[in-house]
């Protein structure tokens, strides 16, 4: 098998694939989806999903074969309580997963009926409509520690090599109550801060700099929570030494949103 990138992405707001106004105003992060897997130097075996959607107490590996998906937003229309993401889920790379997690001295829990959130089952709908590759999700820790969440991405990295996408999913700006031409400024402040440090080919610079996020411009408007920011984490310390790259970039609203790849990816 040939490695695979580490990714993260920013997945937009709520199910936006499945309204037609939304899609068109998402077009540009539909028309990258699509693509991306054609950009991969290897179809996935399967892909492990981080969301900025599902957090635990402890890192928590979710096993079942079937998962369910969750409908975990709210106000939209009835039609988008009933999308199906029908992919199997992967016994066996959960076990994966949590071996290597302690082998690197994190504890973990297993959830076996936990489902697809819409982190990981709207831009996987895009990439993958035909729901044929295993997902496996991982929970984000609550305690939202930079360095934790680093260190699980450095205990997942040998999935890489043997046919794994490890797949963050969140967003840049996070700011629900300014997402829109109110929160335009800040999504680009703290955005163009965040990609200097993710594209720095010094990998030590690049894991200092995301430890210490809070510091960068306008950080605490950008996320008042950083749910959504801390999937880049553990994309980020799946990277090893390897740089970051922009994927692509989209805007909604007024709001500037960068996804990021670390690794081959044409």
């Amino acid at each position: 098998m040939k490695r695979l990138p580490a990714i993260f992405v920013s997945h937009g707001g709520g199910p936006w694939p499945y309204i037609e106004e939304m899609r068109r105003a998402f077009a540009g992060s539909e028309r990258e989806f699509t693509r991306l897997p054609s950009r991969l130097p290897e179809r996935p075996k399967a892909i492990l999903s981080i969301s900025g959607h599902w957090e635990e107490e402890e890192f928590t590996v979710a096993t079942a074969s079937r998962p369910p998906l969750i409908y975990d937003y709210s106000g939209f229309p009835e039609h988008t309580y009933h999308v199906q993401y029908p992919a199997p889920g992967s016994p066996e790379l959960a076990a994966r997963v949590s071996s290597l997690l302690g082998t690197h001295g994190l504890k973990s829990s297993k959830d076996p009926a936990h489902g697809f959130d819409h982190g990981t089952f709207v831009p996987l709908g895009l990439m993958y409509p035909n729901a044929e590759i295993p997902v496996v999700s991982l929970s984000m820790k609550s305690s939202y520690d930079p360095e934790e969440h680093l260190r699980m991405g450095q205990a997942l990295q040998p999935l890489r090599d043997e046919g794994v996408l490890i797949f963050g999913s969140g967003l840049t700006y996070h700011n629900l109550r300014k997402f829109g031409p109110d929160g335009s400024k800040v999504s680009e402040e703290f955005g163009d801060w965040l990609t200097e440090a993710v594209v720095t080919p010094d990998s030590e610079k690049r894991d200092r700099d995301l430890k210490n996020w809070t510091r960068g411009p306008q950080a605490r408007l950008a996320h008042p929570r950083e749910d959504h920011l801390i999937p880049l984490m553990v994309a980020a310390g799946a990277a090893g030494k390897e740089p970051g790259r922009v994927l692509f970039t989209d805007r909604f609203n007024g709001i500037k949103m960068w996804s990021y790849s670390f690794g081959d990816i044409t």
